[in-house]
């Protein structure tokens, strides 16, 4: 039998009820505190893919780092509804680097 993995969205209110059209689970957090407590819960599930937004995810880089290097869930930064910080662009360019061994951005 097959896993079906989840795809969560985790940030404002604002930020991630549109994920929802998309069929994504969403979490509306309006604090690093949960937001914090509901990535390290939805790490232990099914779950392969969150997207959280930038600024939350400044306020956790603990819960960044820790995700960092995992296989699952993988932790992707977006922007929120106040537009974009620039830290999600960062991490991509960082992971790339890791990955390829250059900068090919």
């Amino acid at each position: 039998m097959a896993v079906t993995y989840q795809i969560a969205a985790v940030g404002d209110w604002e930020s991630v009820m549109g994920f929802r059209a998309l069929g994504l689970d969403t979490y509306p957090a309006a604090s690093p505190e949960e937001a914090r407590k509901e990535v390290k819960r939805l790490a232990k599930t099914d779950c392969a893919v969150i997207y959280l937004t930038e600024k939350l995810a400044k306020e956790m880089p603990d819960i960044i780092s820790r995700y960092k290097d995992e296989t699952r869930p993988a932790i992707i930064l977006i922007p929120g509804r106040e537009g974009s910080l620039g830290i999600g662009k960062d991490s991509i360019q960082r992971a790339i680097e890791r990955a390829v061994g250059a900068d090919i951005l």
